[in-house]
C-alpha cells in the first residue's frame, strides 16, 4: 500500500516537528488558523519545499531521493492560486498533465480524454481557458492533475472562492478519486467542508499538530475552542453538518 509519511518535519518559524502517515483511499483535510503552517506542510509533502529537519517518505523511500519525473508521476499538486500563464485551450492545458510521462501519443490522448470526461469537460475541450467561469476553471485545473494519473493528489484550498454548487461538485470529484484508490490531501479553511467531506483531519496550530483523526474527533467543539479561540457548536446530521459560532 502506498504511504506518504511525514516524520518530524521542521521549517523554521512555520513547522515544528510535524509527523503523520497518510494513506491512500482517504481524503485528508489539513485545517488550522491563518499562519498555522498548512500550505507549508502541503508543499513539503509534495516535495516542493525541503524541510530544515525531518523528511517525507513515499512508499518507505525518501521523497527527496526520487528523480523529479518519478515524483511528478506519483504526486499531483494543485496550487492555491490556479494561475494560468498562457491562454490555452482546455484540452491543451489538461494535456500538460501528461508531461511527466514519455508515453505514446495515443496513450496521452486517451488519458486527457478520460480526465475531461471525468470532470464533465469534454464539451469545453476547444474553449479558451480565459472564457471559462471560476467553477469551470477549477475543474480544468483538477483535470490537468488527473491526466497525470498520480497516486497522490495534493491540493491547496481547491474549494476556496467557489460557490456552493461548485464546491460540492468538486468535493465529490475529489472523494471519487479517493474511492478509486488515490490518496487525496487538501488544505481546507472551511471547517464544515472538512467535517462533511474528509475521512481524516489534521489540525495545525502555530506550526504544530494539534489534532489528528476522524473529523468528528479532530474538529470537536473543544478542539475548535482551543485552536481557533472560537466557541462553536455543530448542528445537523453526519455528512450535512453546519458550524454555528457563539
Amino acid at each position: 500500500m502506498s504511504v506518504l509519511e511525514a516524520s518530524d518535519l521542521t521549517v523554521p518559524d512555520r513547522l515544528h516537528g510535524v509527523s503523520a502517515a497518510l494513506r491512500p483511499g482517504e481524503v485528508t483535510a489539513i485545517c488550522g488558523p491563518n499562519g498555522a503552517g498548512k500550505s507549508t506542510l502541503l508543499a513539503c509533502l509534495a516535495g516542493l519545499l525541503a524541510p530544515a529537519a525531518g523528511e517525507v517518505r513515499l512508499d518507505d523511500a525518501p521523497l527527496a531521493a526520487l528523480r523529479p519525473r518519478e515524483r511528478a508521476r506519483a504526486i499531483g499538486f494543485l496550487p492555491q492560486d490556479g494561475e494560468v500563464a498562457w491562454d490555452l485551450t482546455v484540452e491543451a492545458l489538461v494535456a500538460l498533465g501528461r508531461l511527466p510521462w514519455a508515453a505514446p501519443a495515443a496513450e496521452n490522448r486517451a488519458a486527457v480524454a478520460q480526465a475531461l470526461a471525468t470532470l464533465d469537460l469534454s464539451r469545453l475541450a476547444k474553449r479558451q481557458v480565459s472564457t471559462l467561469s471560476g467553477g469551470e476553471r477549477a475543474r480544468v485545473l483538477l483535470a490537468r492533475v488527473l491526466a497525470g494519473s498520480p497516486r497522490w493528489l495534493l491540493a491547496d484550498e481547491p474549494l476556496a472562492s467557489l460557490d456552493l454548487a461548485h464546491q460540492l461538485a468538486l468535493a465529490g470529484h475529489l472523494r471519487a478519486q479517493a474511492a478509486g484508490g488515490a490518496g487525496v490531501v487538501l488544505v481546507v479553511h472551511d471547517l464544515a467542508l472538512a467535517m462533511n467531506h474528509a475521512s481524516r483531519v489534521l489540525v495545525l496550530s502555530n506550526g504544530a499538530l494539534a489534532a489528528d483523526g476522524p473529523p468528528e474527533q479532530a474538529l470537536a467543539e473543544e478542539v475548535i475552542a482551543r485552536v481557533w479561540s472560537v466557541r462553536a457548536r455543530w448542528l445537523g446530521e453526519p455528512g450535512a453538518r453546519a458550524l454555528v459560532a457563539g
